[in-house]
């Protein structure tokens, strides 16, 4: 399968919410969980800082550390892999309608934001303005 038609599948978590994750990022971070601890999840926000204004954060964090307010998303792999996603309510009204991507190119790989709620966005990627 070509990298094009890779990225054209996007998976939301399993109620159809949260953050649109395309099929590489999806086999990339269900690569990523199975190497962490089963207590661990990923937690995706914003935080004030970056060449435009706020910047992505992406990391993951003990189960333990989920709050009462924050969203949690289910997503399985087609491997069969399932992962948490999490993200507070302050940040989820910056990236609502957010898609994640992954690349392996050289220059330029890594994950990537395709924010819609964003205004502006620097060169690489990782900070935006609304």
């Amino acid at each position: 399968m070509s990298s094009l038609e890779n990225t054209a599948v996007s998976h939301t978590a399993k109620d159809g919410k949260g953050i649109l994750i395309t099929e590489t990022a999806m086999q990339q971070l269900a690569k990523l969980c199975s190497e962490q601890a089963q207590t661990q999840v990923l937690r995706v926000g914003v935080r004030s800082g970056g060449c435009s204004g706020m910047s992505y954060t992406m990391d993951f964090v003990p189960r333990s550390e989920i709050h009462q307010d924050d969203e949690v998303y289910e997503y399985k792999a087609s491997e069969g892999n399932s992962f948490n996603v999490i993200c507070d309510p302050k940040s989820l009204l910056y990236i609502y309608g957010m898609q994640l991507d992954f690349s392996t190119a050289l220059i330029g790989g890594g994950f990537n934001f395709t924010n819609p709620n964003a205004t502006q966005t620097c060169g690489c990627g990782s900070s935006f303005a609304v």
